[in-house]
C-alpha cells in the first residue's frame, strides 16, 4: 500500500535479521535495518534525507521518532514514544500509517483549494466592489452584492471542508 502512495517504507528494527526478513516479506518491505540500537536508529533517520517519517512503539524508538519529520507512535506502546510522536495511532496496524498519510495529503489538498476560493473571490469582486471597473465599463458592486459574493465565497470554503466528512469510505472506514 505504501508503494503505491509513492513511499518506500524501511524498517529499521534491534530484532535479528532472520526476524526482520520475516516480517519484511510479509510486509512488503524491501530495505532493513536489522540488529540496530536506538542511538543508531536516530542517526539513520537524521541522516538519510529520503527517510521522513518513523513509526514505533517503544522507549527505543523515542529518539528515532524524534528525529524523524512525522513521528508515529503505536497508540499501545510506551508513553514515552507516544509523547515523542507527531501522530499517534489507535489501532496498532501499520495500515492506520497509510489512512493517516492519505488523509493528510486530502486535508493539505483541500486547504489549497479552499485558499483558491478565497483567492479568486479577493481576486475578483474587491476590485469590483472598489469600483475600478465603473470609469471604463460602467460596472459596480453595490455593499449588498458585495456581500452576498462574500457570503459566497465564505459557503463554498465551507462546503469543500465539510467534504472531508466522506473521506471514511476512501479510506476504507465504516
Amino acid at each position: 500500500d505504501f508503494n503505491s502512495m509513492g513511499i518506500v517504507p524501511v524498517m529499521l528494527t534491534g530484532d535479528n535479521k532472520a526476524a526482520a526478513m520475516s516480517i519484511a516479506q510479509k510486509c512488503n518491505i524491501q530495505k532493513i535495518f536489522a540488529e540496530v540500537k536506538p542511538d543508531e536508529k536516530a542517526s539513520i533517520v537524521s541522516d538519510n534525507e529520503n527517510l521522513k517519517g518513523m513509526v514505533g512503539d517503544g522507549i527505543n524508538d523515542a529518539p528515532s521518532i524524534v528525529s524523524a519529520d512525522v513521528g508515529f507512535a503505536i497508540g499501545a506502546g510506551t508513553d514515552i514514544a507516544i509523547e515523542s510522536a507527531d501522530v499517534v495511532l489507535i489501532k496498532d496496524k501499520l495500515t492506520s500509517v497509510a489512512k493517516g498519510i492519505k488523509l493528510s495529503r486530502y486535508v493539505v489538498r483541500n486547504i489549497r483549494e479552499n485558499l483558491m476560493w478565497a483567492f479568486i473571490y479577493n481576486v475578483l469582486f474587491i476590485p469590483v466592489a472598489a469600483g475600478m471597473l465603473y470609469a471604463k465599463f460602467g460596472i459596480v458592486l453595490t455593499p449588498m452584492m458585495g456581500s452576498v459574493a462574500m457570503g459566497l465565497s465564505s459557503v463554498c470554503v465551507v462546503c469543500n471542508a465539510l467534504r472531508l466528512n466522506f473521506l471514511r469510505k476512501k479510506l476504507g472506514g465504516k
